[in-house]
């Protein structure tokens, strides 16, 4: 026994002496910093990408942006098409090791379709959801609905992320601090410093699909032990720092710096596989865009060319787009567009007149921190200026902007009259989805359009199922929009990120950046 026992020492002296397995931390500089935890609560991408982190969702889009089961694992519905029944696979626990139930995503898809444009005509589609056991899910509708499963994926804006019961049953127009999740990764609150850095180590409990990674589908293997997202606010400063090795990549490179890193040793530039597009909109509550022909005079001044050319810069990376739907996407149409987004002065100014402008300054919102909007808003200013506008530029940060966005006071009293934004084309691809053309006043996004006749129109979409049908219906809406102002696309642009030779095996898909199947050598 004595041989044994002293070669079993051996062993074990062997295994101290050898190093323990180096752990793969990624950071990486993002495009804006967190301070918004809850992404029902707001759209923000940044907080979006902090959902994809700690959250997971019922079902996901593959790379042909198709849905898939992500959380569910079996499910059917009837032949009438009115009861679905989703089942969650084996494994889901939450961050604090409560196994994922019925219940929780119940309350999760009632919170998110309290406020997000596709949740809300979903749930005015379900007649129950219910929970016939501790898995299943049993939603059944008041009258066929072709957009379910697109629903349940939708990707960008407001995600239908699923979170305990005990956290989803906070209203969703009061802000969540409990980052409690059953995604890849965990966030680590007392490691959160706004301003310097985001930590998020891996989830060693979570169980991933067995599927390969597409999109927002398949197997989301973390095989990151920790990702730090690091605040550099100065773009060049983040890219010197991504030169010597400080950090794995950039998010977002502003477009005129990309000469820095292109063509760089040790550095590869990632266009992204997906167009943005960008928005004026006008805020319908108050004076002077609660008049539809100021609103249309918008539309008739808006230049997307000195738009496109002021936010990017470079041709490769953005086009002129007027279709609402988004270019070369099934829906994308020029119908009633005519002169419109062509900078038409003269039209506009006819307009203003009529409208009976009467001279009060327009509270125009800018973002400063942010490269691919800051410039915006001054190209806004010059233009509606020429028109014969008064306008008062606000300058903000991001976060501060957003919160400003949502409030519904006077511009006088820290509201305002336009702001301009950007959305990935995933989340525009059809009228239901496309945030912007919710126009369902108290209850639609931020500008709050209200009018009648077009929610019929996206109500008459939701319900077709022949698709010759429902792109018809879809040119009407794009024409009514216009028409009546919702907002006005300016264009269509290119994200660029630049990214470490030391990273590997990136999934890029539309709206978010996500870290699950990434790895990392050499740090």
């Amino acid at each position: 026994m004595r041989p044994l026992r002293l070669f079993s020492l051996g062993l074990l002296s062997l295994a101290l002496a050898l190093p323990a397995a180096a752990q793969q931390t990624l950071k990486i500089v993002m495009h804006s910093d967190l301070k918004v935890l809850d992404p029902i609560w707001a759209s923000a991408q940044i907080s979006r990408t902090h959902g994809y982190m700690v959250y997971d969702t019922l079902f996901g889009l593959d790379d042909q942006l198709v849905p898939k089961p992500q959380m569910v694992g079996d499910w059917n519905v009837d032949a009438a098409g009115l009861i679905y029944t989703f089942v969650l696979r084996d494994g889901l626990a939450w961050h604090d090791g409560q196994p994922v139930t019925a219940e929780d995503c119940i309350a999760s898809l009632k919170r998110w379709g309290s406020r997000d444009v596709m949740g809300i005509k979903l749930l005015s589609y379900v007649k129950e959801l219910s929970a016939p056991d501790a898995r299943t899910i049993r939603m059944e509708l008041k009258q066929p609905y072709g957009l379910v499963l697109d629903s349940l994926a939708k990707p960008a804006g407001i995600v239908p992320f699923m979170m305990p019961k005990r956290v989803a049953d906070a209203p969703a127009t009061q802000q969540l601090k409990d980052p409690t999740g059953s995604g890849p990764f965990i966030f680590k609150s007392d490691e959160w410093r706004p301003g310097d850095r985001v930590v998020y180590v891996k989830n060693p409990k979570y169980v991933p699909r067995t599927e390969p990674a597409q999109n927002f589908a398949g197997g989301k293997v973390a095989k990151l032990d920790r990702v730090e997202w690091v605040s550099i606010n100065e773009p060049q400063t983040a890219i010197s720092a991504l030169r010597r090795d400080e950090v794995d990549a950039v998010e977002s490179v502003a477009h005129d710096l990309l000469p820095l890193v292109e063509n760089k040793k040790g550095v590869t530039v990632a266009r992204g596989a997906y167009a943005s597009q960008y928005d004026l909109r006008p805020n319908w509550l108050h004076p002077p865009f609660d008049n539809p022909k100021m609103r249309l005079a918008l539309g008739y001044a808006t230049d997307q060319k000195e738009y496109l050319t002021a936010a990017i810069g470079d041709v490769a990376y953005w086009r002129e787009c007027k279709a609402y739907f988004g270019c070369d996407t099934p829906l994308a149409s020029d119908a009633g567009l005519k002169g419109l987004l062509e900078g038409n002065v003269a039209k506009a100014r006819e307009l203003v007149k009529e409208a009976g402008y009467d001279g009060r300054p327009i509270v125009l919102l800018q973002v400063t921190d942010i490269s691919v909007l800051a410039n915006l808003a001054p190209v806004a200013k010059a233009q509606l200026e020429r028109i014969g506008l008064k306008v008062d530029m606000r300058p903000a940060d991001w976060q501060t902007h957003l919160a400003r966005v949502l409030r519904k006071e006077p511009p006088e009293d820290r509201g305002w009259n336009l702001t301009l934004s950007s959305t990935g084309i995933v989340d525009l691809l059809n009228p239901v989805t496309s945030l912007f053309l919710n126009a369902a006043c108290e209850k639609a996004s931020a500008g709050w359009p209200c009018d009648a006749k077009l929610e019929e129109m996206r109500d008459a979409y939701a319900r077709a199922s022949d698709p010759a049908r429902r792109k018809a219906i879809a040119d009407e809406i794009q024409a009514r929009a216009a028409e009546i102002g919702t907002h006005y696309p300016l264009g269509e642009w290119y994200s660029a990120s630049a990214i470490s030779t030391r990273t590997k095996d990136w999934i890029r898909p539309p709206s978010a950046t996500v870290f699950w199947n990434v790895t990392v050598t050499g740090r």
